[in-house]
């Protein structure tokens, strides 16, 4: 089996290499990708919500990977949702952790609500990249509540500015459950940072949420639990 590990938004692989790290121990393949723009050095401007979405198939076909779990956490699940029906016989699973599961239509800044949705529109259309970025208070208050300051302020440095188009950007189409393929959602316990209730964003792939401890960010401060849990979902 071979996972392959999107992030979410600001996030690079190096979301991912705690779980990885964990699944590759237990005998399993796994690829951590970063979103082009979200390398220190990219350039973030102009890229859209097809750009990730291509990067996603485009590393799958070019490792020759086959037997493939698509794994993304929070925004992440938008372009392994549009990468899934590209992938064919090379698919084996989808597995979302606390992510998002988007409607056809529905960008990220429309899940967040209007008053949310408005301020990314507006964030991004006054920067001159065109991306938006997060502070440490929200990396607090909403991404690692109750978590260690030195912990929050490490990854809070680790975040660079999403590209606007992702956030901006809808897929035309979401068939995830027409898929012959298992779907799974795994939730943290204290995450505060869905758009949606997991349990609610879960009934989307029509699954049952796998419960395991932490925040948003549980894929690095509970990497044993979050491990576990997708070979359980995976059958791994």
């Amino acid at each position: 089996m071979q996972y392959v590990f999107v992030p979410g938004a600001w996030h690079g692989s190096w979301a991912w290499h705690p779980v990885a790290q964990r699944v590759t121990a237990a005998g399993h393949g796994a690829v951590a990708l970063t979103m082009p723009g979200l390398t220190a050095g990219d350039d973030p401007r102009g890229l859209r919500l097809a750009d990730a979405v291509d990067h996603v198939v485009r590393e799958v076909e070019r490792r020759d990977l086959s037997d493939v779990v698509l794994v993304g956490h929070s925004w992440g699940g938008i372009p392994i949702a549009g990468a899934a029906p590209r992938l064919g016989e090379r698919l084996r699973g989808v597995a979302m952790v606390n992510a998002f599961v988007p409607r056809p239509g529905e960008s990220m800044a429309d899940a967040m609500g209007p008053d949310v949705g408005a301020f990314v529109r507006a964030s991004i259309a006054a920067s001159a990249d065109g991306t938006i970025g997060v502070d440490l208070a929200a990396v607090r208050e909403s991404l690692m509540p109750g978590e260690p300051e030195t912990l929050q302020r490490l990854v809070h440095d680790l975040l660079l500015p999403q590209p606007g188009g992702y956030m901006l950007d809808a897929l035309g189409e979401v068939n995830l459950t027409s898929l012959s393929v298992p779907l799974s959602y795994i939730l943290a316990e204290r995450d505060q940072a869905l758009a949606a209730p997991g349990t609610e964003l879960a009934a989307r792939i029509d699954a049952e949420p796998l419960m395991v401890p932490g925040t948003h960010e549980a894929i690095l401060t509970h990497p044993d639990d979050v491990a576990k849990a997708l070979r359980n979902a995976t059958g791994g």
